[in-house]
């Protein structure tokens, strides 16, 4: 676990359940106050929708997919027809219902990987990186809310927080 090692100063709401997290990340957002980032142990779906942080994995998994479908259709067809073509019994070499398992196969290991290896580029998560952690307990229990203390009026900020739930309010 590595500290903060940010030169930006942060504050930082800490919450214990996700009904106070998500009342204040409302009355915050109701209030314009410039949210840098939530960290919860577990998706919290009203925070992922309305935080304005839009993700295209999806668009970009389905042309992995496509590209993924057409590749092996385009292989499997090559293979089977144009070179090496074989005869059993008079059937047409060109059989594509026998070419649908797998392809739905291949199709979904495809998207699985190429979706795994662009998020962990994305998120630039790779081997030997150290990522901070801002709050020991936002992997595990708590739920925390953080601001970028130059952006925001803290004093405001931290009477929602208290007055919302907040069991610890930090500022590193």
């Amino acid at each position: 676990m590595t500290t903060i090692t940010d030169e930006k100063q942060h504050l930082m709401g800490v919450f214990d359940d996700e009904e106070p997290l998500v009342a204040a990340f409302r009355a915050l957002q109701e209030e314009k106050v410039e949210i840098a980032d939530v960290f919860t142990p577990f998706p919290v779906h009203h925070i992922l929708e309305h935080h304005g942080r839009k993700s295209r994995i999806i668009t970009v998994s389905w042309f992995f997919g496509f590209f993924a479908a057409v590749a092996v259709l385009a292989f499997l067809y090559y293979t089977a027809v144009i070179d090496w073509p074989l005869n059993y019994g008079g059937k047409p070499s060109s059989a594509f219902p026998s070419f649908i398992v797998i392809t739905i196969i291949l199709t979904i290991f495809s998207v699985t990987i190429l979706s795994l290896f662009t998020f962990s580029a994305r998120a630039k998560l790779w081997p030997n990186i150290d990522k901070p952690v801002y709050h020991p307990g936002a992997t595990d229990d708590k739920f925390v809310i953080m601001f970028e203390k130059e952006k925001i009026e803290a004093a405001k900020v931290k009477k929602i927080l208290t007055d919302l739930g907040a069991v610890e309010i930090i500022e590193k």
